[in-house]
């Protein structure tokens, strides 16, 4: 099970699936609520960058959400939170959905993009160090969990301290 996933655009009728994909993947509620407050917020919320991984039958196993954020005065995306269910962890549901994340963000024309995550995982996707663009944030943070990709190669990253949406509190 796994190695091919659908993958698709949210929908206000996914609104409890995707809900149900972070209630099952994190400890607490905080993700979840998270993606219910950047949902809410018209300055984060981009249509069409919160991604669904979804098995043979439908169901929502993983989701990717991109929002927006700024790294100094240049729009960016943040890449964040990006959730799958325990039962389907290791099994490639999570990269579809942050690889179609990704491909509909180059889609829609955006430039860049930051996450805070993982260090083994997210340079598959081509991310690298942030702090090696010149990019930082306001709070302590491991040097290599902080990571950013520019998405036309065209473009260089810009340098500065990435601003986040209001529901990340930072």
């Amino acid at each position: 099970m796994g190695s091919t996933w659908t993958t698709r655009a949210e929908t206000g009728a996914d609104v409890p699936a995707v809900r149900a994909v972070h209630l099952a993947a994190f400890p607490t509620p905080a993700e979840a609520d998270l993606v219910d407050a950047l949902r809410a917020d018209p300055a984060a919320w981009i249509e069409g960058l919160s991604l669904i991984a979804a098995d043979e039958t439908g169901r929502a196993v993983g989701h990717a959400l991109l929002t927006r954020c700024h790294i100094g005065d240049a729009p960016a995306l943040c890449l964040a939170p990006c959730a799958v269910r325990p039962e389907h962890q290791r099994t490639g549901a999570g990269s579809a959905a942050v690889r179609a994340a990704l491909a509909a963000a180059r889609s829609l024309g955006e430039h860049h993009v930051v996450v805070l995550g993982h260090p083994a995982y997210y340079p598959r996707f081509g991310f690298t160090r942030a702090r090696d663009h010149g990019i930082g944030v306001t709070f302590d943070v491991p040097d290599d969990a902080l990571m950013a990709l520019g998405l036309d190669p065209g473009r260089p990253l810009p340098g500065g301290t990435i601003r986040y949406a209001a529901p990340f509190g930072i």
